[in-house]
């Protein structure tokens, strides 16, 4: 295969011809004609924006011709041979087992999120018959508590946006990039088999792939049935509350505080929530360490601003608009953006009684109103004022009982203008707290029908009482810099929800070479235990931890 890189179509030419466009422009770029092109295969595409209002698909496309090796000597002496390379595609494979009869280690797999659900996966292709524990409910019948939830503020400790099937990625945008780089095609290989279990094949080939809180549902429990089909056992409603160990190797675990499972390999894909886990692990002293985060608010603009800034005008054939903006501040704190969800919503994303926090989601279609994404200030040990290992997780609690009492349960929202208000007032010394003056805020005229997009109700609120002052300073730095990159960015009527407390584990459990932590057997995996940090990455993780026990298998065998 001839790789080509840089294939430009603009927009309006690329819907619902594509491979025919890209067939000519591959023929034009090697000089021939275009029947010769056997096949085509979109390897990426991404959004060129920059020559508003002229935007264009960028494609890189391998492509199949006869003479193969002698067109591409031919093409790589001409005008663009900078463009055209050899195809070089890594193919994924799983290794296996070096005697298929013999006796396979028992494993059990704590938790269903990505990491826990293609672990057991690919474990129950390769013979293991995984037992997979998940405290929350199937994802239909969670589906339904989280919808009750949002309706009636009726918490379910177990079934809820954090637990359940699919983990908490299961009520958010479903984004499926990830910075993590990939030598062994394991980020390939989460995209086909979510498309195998019904995503869309452009999630293969998009530089942003999403597929929406609604489709991703539905994958997660195609993915279940088949992990049952091979073998293994998916169980509900099923808390792992303490370990067994024996001779320092793993020997079971006890579930819902009385019933033992045996097993030979656990799998802890527990997820970044699970502060009642770290705490027993702590207690049977499974070493960790405490891990720094970022902590902050969402903020939604309306979706139409957002899209003039990308695009330059509305663009209904590109859907909704996404950004991503990051900044330094004077306190010397990294601010950014994070998941950031196009015509999507805020969501009550709380998993204690007493305790708030918000998360953003968006369906397949992203067609709400409002964009949303919370913007993020980066928090370690001086803030949590302690060097435990659950530091971390002490101190998004304290956040999230400060946002439950201000919104008196509900999402507290404010206006960005009043936020900046109050932060003066109780700052009055801070430069970049003046920006916006009750008076600004009060004559900006707010856009109709800009109002919250919120799962679960809402409370008009003060948001200056629940971070550090610190962190306050730093979130207005970062707003002000952001709307010098995207105008209107830091518009006073922008509506701000807290509190983001759940962006990554504050916990990492520590594991050695072989992917397993001080106790022999144990494997600590994905987002919860500190490995990962979004959907593919958590999934990528558990393909690397079902190959080491795979490979540890072989090791023993041998």
């Amino acid at each position: 295969m001839i790789r080509i890189n840089q294939l430009k179509l603009p927009v309006e030419q690329a819907t619902g011809k594509e491979i025919e466009e890209l067939t000519r422009k591959a023929a034009g770029m090697l000089h021939i004609d275009k029947s010769l092109i056997l096949q085509l295969h979109i390897i990426r595409r991404s959004i060129d924006a920059r020559k508003k209002p002229q935007i264009f698909y960028t494609y890189t496309v391998d492509v199949a011709v006869e003479q193969e090796q002698f067109l591409l000597k031919k093409a790589q002496k001409g005008k663009d041979k900078d463009k055209i390379t050899q195809a070089t595609k890594v193919l994924y494979r799983f290794p296996e087992c070096a005697d298929e009869k013999a006796p396979k280690p028992k494993v059990i797999i704590v938790g269903s999120g990505p990491a826990g659900l293609f672990c057991g996966y690919y474990l129950a292709k390769a013979g293991y018959a995984p037992i997979i524990l998940e405290r929350g409910k199937a994802v239909e019948e969670r589906t339904r508590d989280v919808e009750q939830f949002w309706n009636t503020g009726k918490l379910l400790a177990h079934s809820n946006v954090q637990f359940g099937e699919g983990g908490a990625g299961t009520f958010s945008d479903g984004k499926l990039n990830t910075l993590v780089k990939d030598k062994a095609g394991r980020n390939h290989e989460v995209l086909r088999i979510f498309v195998t279990h019904g995503a869309p094949k452009e999630i293969q080939y998009d530089a942003k792939p999403h597929i929406g809180t609604d489709v991703l549902c539905a994958i997660v429990k195609s993915m279940r049935m088949e992990i049952e089909k091979q073998g293994g056992q998916v169980l509900f409603e099923h808390q792992m509350t303490d370990l067994c160990v024996k001779n320092g190797h793993i020997s079971g675990v006890v579930v819902n505080e009385k019933e033992v499972f045996d097993c030979d390999r656990l799998v802890l894909a527990i997820g970044h929530s699970a502060r009642d886990t770290f705490h027993m692990l702590y207690e049977k002293q499974v070493i960790m360490e405490q891990k720094d985060f970022a902590v902050g608010f969402r903020v939604e603009h309306p979706q139409s601003m957002i899209n003039i800034s990308q695009y330059g005008e509305q663009m209904e054939m590109l859907g909704a608009a996404p950004y991503k903006v990051t900044a330094p501040s004077s306190m010397k704190r990294g601010v950014y953006s994070f998941c950031m969800c196009p015509g999507g919503y805020v969501v009550n994303a709380s998993s204690q009684e007493g305790r708030l926090a918000v998360n953003g989601m968006s369906y397949s279609g992203r067609d709400g109103k409002n964009a949303n994404s919370a913007i993020i200030v980066q928090v370690g040990s001086k803030d949590f004022g302690s060097d435990h290992p659950l530091a971390g997780t002490w101190f998004q609690q304290q956040l999230e009982e400060r946002a439950y009492e201000w919104g008196k349960g509900r999402i507290p929202v404010p206006r960005y203008g009043d936020f900046c208000s109050c932060l003066r007032e109780k700052d009055p010394e801070g430069e970049k707290s003046k920006n916006h003056t009750p008076e600004t805020a009060a004559s900006f005229i707010i856009e109709p029908g800009f109002e919250p997009a919120c799962k679960g109700t809402y409370k008009w609120a003060d948001l200056t009482e629940i971070l550090p002052l610190e962190c306050n300073k730093a979130f207005v730095e970062g707003m002000d810099a952001f709307g010098r990159q995207i105008s209107g960015f830091d518009r006073p009527d922008a509506i701000l929800s807290g509190v983001e407390s759940r962006t990554s584990s504050p916990v990492r459990i520590v594991r050695d070479e072989c992917m397993q932590s001080n106790i022999a057997g144990i494997y600590p995996c994905g987002e919860g235990a500190g490995y990962a940090g979004g959907i593919t990455s958590a999934a990528m993780d558990g393909l690397r931890v079902a190959e080491a026990i795979v490979i540890d298998g072989n090791s023993k065998i041998q």
